[in-house]
């Protein structure tokens, strides 16, 4: 077992409806824990229980409320772990609040709030948008949002990694992304490193290629094909 952290380590997992950020937010706590020996949680999105009580999204004068708890609650995970993996921030409500309201009054508080957090991992919109409940308004809403996270990030000068991938891929990915965080804060157990080790020793020599790419899984192959399409 690794001696704890005294200080955690704040892993935000933010992007548009349907990619993945809950199954990825539980499956990257459950393997940072058992590859760190760390005191991993994950925390889980306020607005869906907030939406599955009231039979409703919000209305405007309800955000800030529902991006504080969801900060609340990051913070009362963080007060007793040494990794808290968040499936979303306010940084999310935020961005929302914008798109629905067209509001900005709620960006400069996410954003402070934001550059808390060790990484940022934003989901690329390379898995299929399914249906579930009351939160998600459809495939169309998706680029926009993922456009307007990428700007607040961006703007802010707060770093971030997008995460694409399939299947385990993904999870993989966002592992892999995580890594020189945690080699950084403090030495885990040397399961996770050795593993990235070993993996990039196996690596051809990386080049720039993503201005003539057609690979499937590379998000920026896949941003620049749904732009031509729409065009």
């Amino acid at each position: 077992m690794s001696t704890p952290r005294t200080e955690p380590v704040i892993l935000a997992i933010v992007g548009a409806e349907s990619t993945g950020k809950s199954t990825l937010a539980q499956a990257l706590s459950d393997r940072l824990a058992a590859d760190t020996g760390w005191r991993c949680t994950w925390v889980r999105e306020h607005l869906r229980e907030w939406c599955e009580r009231e039979g409703r999204t919000p209305a405007a004068h309800e955000q800030a409320a529902i991006a504080s708890e969801q900060a609340r609650r990051i913070d009362i995970a963080a007060a007793s772990h040494d990794i808290v993996v968040c499936d979303t921030t306010p940084l999310m409500t935020a961005v929302y609040h914008r798109h629905v309201f067209g509001d900005r009054s709620l960006d400069a508080d996410a954003l402070a709030w934001q550059r808390r957090c060790t990484l940022t991992l934003l989901t690329a919109l390379d898995l299929p948008w399914q249906a579930d409940g009351l939160q998600r308004d459809g495939p169309h809403v998706r680029e926009p949002v993922d456009t307007a996270v990428r700007e607040l990030l961006i703007g802010a000068g707060l770093p971030f990694v997008v995460v694409a991938g399939l299947g385990p891929a993904r999870l993989e990915a966002a592992a892999d992304a995580v890594a020189p965080c945690l080699r950084r804060a403090d030495a885990p157990a040397p399961g996770l490193f050795s593993r990235l080790a070993a993996r990039d020793a196996a690596q051809p020599e990386w080049r720039w290629v993503c201005e003539s790419c057609d690979s499937p899984d590379c998000e920026h192959a896949a941003r620049r094909l749904r732009l031509l399409q729409r065009g």
